[in-house]
């Protein structure tokens, strides 16, 4: 039998088959290259649970996992989808919600309290880049720069967001002027819009299309459009582990993941593998 050319768990599904012809790489950004925003959960979720009016019997717990269970679902789109839920769910337990975009900013700015120190470090050197990149993310895009396929980096965090946190991680240059986020204006963006305008300005099929992310979204619209579609299952708590997310891999392998990896330990590995060269 010939050895595996991985050295940790990569789960490659039956309706994987190496693709040659691969000519552009799409990437998600939080989870799948960045971590500055690891725990973000540990914000979005009580803030859902705070903000939920109690119903007649139901225990704290139960508001609480009512909360992740609403997030999580919605995980990989853009923000203020999650926010409409949450004003939904106010609205359908008899409150009068708030604007989802004052929810989605206040969320925010509580999150932007949690990862100040993070920020700060990169930018003034005191933390290098690495400590909040999913593991060996930067041998993978070097590997890539190198066979000459263009990459794209499409987020449901806000665009100036997005864009700050890329140059912090000295990702920028990989990319150049296709990294992509999300607007105030939600209907102006999405992942979907992203890919379709990739085939489109490069007049390419769907099947030349790599993608990796860690959420669902890019998932299933690579794959709507006959891409190939790798989900990271980062353990973002404990970057370098070589271990899944229980919760990611199941949820991604559901929609159609044709690879599922931990990280990008096995990356250019992988990338032999998918362009059979």
């Amino acid at each position: 039998m010939k050895p595996s050319p991985f050295t940790s768990d990569v789960i490659l599904s039956p309706s994987f088959a190496p693709r040659p012809t691969i000519s552009h790489v799409l990437f998600d950004f939080d989870g799948t290259l960045s971590l500055i925003r690891q725990g973000w959960p540990d914000v979005m979720v009580p803030m859902f649970t705070e903000m939920l009016p109690a119903v007649d019997g139901e225990a704290d717990d139960d508001r609480r996992r009512l909360a992740f269970e609403d997030i999580m679902r919605l995980n990989g789109k853009q923000t203020i989808y999650q926010m409409i839920q949450l004003a939904d769910r106010i609205r359908e337990r008899g409150g009068e919600p708030r604007e989802p975009l004052w929810y989605k900013h206040e969320y925010l700015r509580r999150l932007d309290l949690r990862i100040n120190d993070r920020t700060e470090g990169l930018r003034n050197g005191t933390v290098k880049p690495e400590a909040h990149l999913v593991h060996e993310a930067r041998s993978l895009l070097d590997d890539l720069v190198r066979r000459g396929l263009p990459m794209y980096l499409a987020s449901g965090t806000d665009e100036p967001f997005v864009k700050r946190e890329a140059e912090l991680l000295g990702l920028t240059h990989y990319f150049g002027p296709h990294i992509y986020g999300a607007q105030d204006d939600f209907k102006t963006f999405s992942k979907k819009m992203v890919i379709d305008r990739i085939i489109r300005e490069n007049d390419i099929q769907g099947e030349q299309l790599l993608s990796f992310g860690d959420g669902y979204v890019e998932i299933q619209n690579t794959k709507e459009v006959g891409g190939l579609a790798v989900a990271v299952a980062s353990d973002e708590a404990n970057n370098g582990s070589g271990r899944m997310d229980p919760w990611k891999l199941e949820r991604l392998s559901s929609v159609g993941a044709d690879v599922v990896i931990p990280d990008f330990r096995d990356g250019v590995a992988l990338l032999e593998l998918i362009l059979g060269s």
